[in-house]
């Protein structure tokens, strides 16, 4: 196929649409009709000096695209692509890509440097191109910087596509060595410093046998805090960067340079660029972060002696570390209230602060308190802001018993704070200081005496809500302290502080979420979820109120539904507010479906709801499906069976759902109101039970839907199995040897890491709920005989379970659970085959002893019907 491609990419860029989508699409079949042809043109057209900059950027972003893509599945068919093209060709492309990284131009050198990664980790697992790495190093050596910059650019590219175990570790060192001399001082060119400084940031995941080593170590570290004091801004960023990947990485490893990264961090908060200042902060942040993860971990047995790898970095640093600080939370900017994704010193000080307090408990209140009585009154808005701030970074972490007393002194101070501080933002921090309060310091789990009494309610809440009527951004911070404060009454029974109020509550937010400027600053939204929180804890006695909000919030979403034709701003606007009233309604549903003296008048609501949601649905929108199917499931679990009139109508946005590949959470929210819908409607779900459980086995067999919906199929297979009985017996087939396969695959699996062993457990509990779901659905049935072949296999897996040791207390119960639902429903025909296993006797014993209740009642029901099963 004869194509200018010089000139088809230069049309791809065109101001003029027509222009461009016809040079798309040229592409697209050139792509399509000649895949090696296709890429190696774009690769010689990203090599060629004779082309416009223009055309090699966008012929290299293509190739790039070509060779990764963001979703698994996807990713895999273009590996595969390139994997089976001729080596001929392969062998070309590379050259070309090589050799560009010594042009003259900047960004076609950066573009060649991602594709070769790209290409790299695809291959280099595959043990192929073993000479890309010394061809690459052979490059440190030339005079010209431009080469030398780009080849550090591509190795720390490299090191972030291709994981440590695919290169051995020769290779490894060698490459640390040329990013590690690349960095030094005695670098003359600060491009090729900089690209060395960044390439080690991603190689320091190779580094672990070089940071084991005292010499090696003590080089690198010195090479980066070398750096840290470079003439150039990005190349100081670039070092406090690496320092805050190492304090992750090599927590262990970083006693003996505290002292000296303190100096150099310090010295950066109090004088260097924002830029700089911000991840010298973060160093301090990563640091807190490692000390709480050790320390939540070791909390249950933590002794003297214990074998523990903290270092108490943050507890040693305090006394210099507070007060450093302390100083930016005086830095604040002019707006930074009102701008959302803002960041600065003043607000990274407060978090790292936030964070100190949560590492070292009681130790922080005397360091900050001073600061805080020193400043709140200050004519200066930026001290009482400050001031503020400090007190709500430190209500996490010190116990009650140290911080109520402050708390009930302070209390007083911030509500009138609140209402008359001439400036904004001391009442935006105030609002949010309160918040704090309320989510730290009140609640029924709170041994001390409550900060909240019947005397000081009305106040505080006066205040909140006036506060509302704020400019948008206090108004929000308003909304989420009144959140917390709900919150804290969620258990509070029948005599709710706030039950005399919840007419004013629910009028005040109902009117934020009407104000024009509601759309600013997240204010809509805090007020719908607030509105939800307020009704979540609302008793019996106000009942009769969340009712009346039933048919104005219906009236809202109903005039959503109403809008004629709107802009792409509008309608995503529109999108928002619909998501927020169907999770409003859901809360609602589940509020008053769940209490006697309002089930029934609240479901002749039902018809009306049902019609909006259906109608909903035809807003094609990700996030709107999401809400309306969970408000559907909690109308379905309210009305119970019936809401089979709804089936019919409703049966087409549930298929829809399950066939939402691309939107896996909405495909795993559909999953969940599946099993709604079961417990709802036992076994009136039968006519629709061919449909769903097709589209679920279709769902598991796809490598396009993502992994976390799996779980909740395996379990839906067992709600179904409960609602429908022995009529399950025609999906068996189907059925059994899926979850055979996944419970032999999830026996034996290896984790990785923790995600990867959460994940390996949540599948695990899926299968084995299915297990149960089946076996309860068949007990007392004639067709009980059914299961009899698969019981050996169900053993198995329990067996494999409890010798890999490493399932967590939920797959524990689930496990013993369906040891006895397997006793129970196959008897004394199963006696023979439990007394064999390993799990009737040794696991079972495990689980009478453990320490959590609810695994040892599943094991002492599951041993009364072992023992039938075994005796009879």
């Amino acid at each position: 196929m004869s194509l200018d491609v010089t000139q088809v990419l230069l049309s791809a860029q065109s101001p003029d649409g027509a222009t461009r989508k016809l040079a798309e699409e040229s592409l697209k079949q050139f792509q399509e009709q000649n895949l090696p042809g296709f890429l190696f043109s774009l690769s010689s057209e990203l090599a060629n000096e004779e082309k416009p900059e223009e055309s090699r950027r966008l012929a290299g972003l293509i190739l790039k695209n070509a060779l990764d893509a963001k979703e698994q599945h996807r990713k895999n068919e273009l590996f595969q692509r390139w994997l089976a093209l001729d080596a001929g060709v392969k062998a070309q492309i590379k050259a070309l890509l090589l050799q560009t990284l010594s042009s003259p131009v900047a960004s076609a050198r950066s573009t060649s440097s991602q594709v070769i990664a790209k290409v790299a980790g695809i291959e280099i697992p595959q043990k192929q191109w073993p000479e890309l790495i010394a061809s690459l190093l052979s490059n440190i050596h030339q005079v010209q910087p431009n080469v030398k910059q780009a080849t550090l650019e591509t190795l720390g590219y490299l090191c972030e596509e291709v994981s440590p175990e695919a290169v051995d570790q020769d290779q490894v060192n060698k490459i640390l060595t040329a990013v590690v001399q690349g960095m030094n001082a005695s670098e003359g060119n600060s491009d090729v410093r900089l690209a060395a400084t960044r390439a080690l940031y991603n190689a320091l995941g190779f580094a672990q046998v070089n940071f084991s080593n005292d010499m090696e170590r003590d080089y690198i570290m010195r090479v980066v805090c070398e750096a840290t004091q470079s003439p150039e801004v990005k190349i100081r960023q670039a070092a406090f960067e690496c320092l805050v990947a190492i304090s992750s990485t090599y927590y262990d490893k970083l006693a003996t340079y505290m002292q000296d990264i303190f100096n150099i961090t310090a010295k950066a908060v109090r004088g260097d660029e924002e830029s700089v200042a911000l991840q010298a902060i973060e160093f301090w942040s990563s640091i807190c972060d490692e000390e709480i993860d050790i320390l939540d971990e070791y909390s249950s047995e933590f002794t003297a002696d214990s074998d523990v790898p903290c270092y108490y970095f943050i507890k040693q640093a305090l006394p210099a570390l507070v007060p450093m600080l302390l100083e930016t939370l005086l830095k604040q900017e002019e707006d930074q209230d009102l701008d959302e994704g803002a960041w600065n010193l003043a607000m990274a000080g407060g978090t790292c602060l936030g964070l100190v307090a949560r590492t070292v408990g009681d130790d922080i209140v005397p360091l900050v308190m001073p600061f805080v009585e020193e400043n709140i009154t200050k004519p200066d808005w930026r001290h009482r802001e400050a001031a503020t701030y400090a007190f709500g970074s430190i209500l996490e972490g010190p116990s009650a018993d140290k911080l109520a007393p402050l708390v009930n002194v302070a209390l007083n101070f911030m509500l009138s704070a609140l209402v008359k501080d001439p400036s904004n933002h001391v009442k935006d921090t105030t609002a949010w200081t309160l918040g704090r309060i309320f989510e730290f310091l009140h609640g029924s789990a709170l041994e001390t005496a409550p900060i909240i009494t019947s005397e000081n309610c009305q106040q505080i809440l006066t205040v909140l809500l006036q506060s509302m009527k704020d400019v948008p951004n206090v108004a929000e911070k308003a909304c989420g302290a009144l959140y917390f404060l709900a919150q804290g009454y969620v258990d509070a029974g029948s005599a709710s502080p706030l039950a005399p109020f919840f007419q004013d509550i629910v009028q005040s937010l109902l009117c934020v979420t009407h104000r024009e400027d509601a759309g600013e600053s997240r204010l809509r939204t805090a007020a719908y979820e607030t509105l939800n929180e307020v009704v979540r804890c609302s008793i019996e006695e106000t009942g009769p109120i969340v009712m009346q909000l039933v048919p104005v919030i219906m009236m809202e979403l109903h005039q959503t539904l109403e809008a004629g034709k709107l802009s792409t701003d509008e309608r995503e606007k529109r999108s928002e507010l619909q998501g927020l009233l169907c999770g409003c309604l859901q809360v609602i549903i589940q509020k008053l479906g769940g209490m006697e003296s309002t089930k029934y008048s609240f479901l002749q609501y039902a018809d009306q709801m049902m019609e909006l949601f259906l109608r909903v649905f035809a807003c094609r929108n990700a996030t709107v499906h999401e809400e309306a199917m969970l408000a559907i499931g909690a109308l379905a679990y309210a009305a119970g069976p019936n809401f089979s009139k709804y089936m019919p109508q409703f049966y087409q946005y549930l298929e829809m759902g399950l066939q939402n590949f691309e939107e896996y959470q909405v495909c795993a929210i559909t999953v969940g109101v599946v099993g709604d819908l079961c417990r709802a409607l036992e076994d009136k779900i039968l006519p629709f039970c061919d449909g769903i459980m097709t589209q679920l086995l279709k769902d598991l067999s796809s490598n396009q839907l993502h992994r976390s919906v799996k779980p909740p199929i395996f379990s839906c297979f067992g709600d179904i199995a409960l609602a429908i009985g022995e009529n399950f017996e025609k999906y068996l087939i189907y059925a059994m040897p899926m979850l055979q396969s996944a419970a032999d695959l999830s026996a034996h699996a290896v984790a990785a890491d923790d995600e990867m062993l959460d994940y390996t457990n949540q599948l695990r509990n899926g299968i084995l709920e299915a297990y149960s779901g089946i076996l309860q659905g068949f007990k007392s049935s004639p067709k009980t005989q059914l299961l009899m072949q698969y019981a050996p296999h169900i053993l198995h897996f329990l067996d494999a379970l409890y010798n890999g040791k490493d399932m967590d207390d939920n797959v524990m119960k689930t496990a013993i659970g369906v040891l006895g639902d397997l006793a129970d429903t196959l008897g004394v025909h199963a006696g023979p085959l439990i007394n064999q296993s390993i799990s009737s006797k040794k696991f079972l014993e495990e689980c009478l002893a453990s320490d959590d209740p609810q695994v040892k009642e599943s094991a002492d029901w599951a041993r009364i019907a072992i023992s039938r099963a075994v005796s009879g």
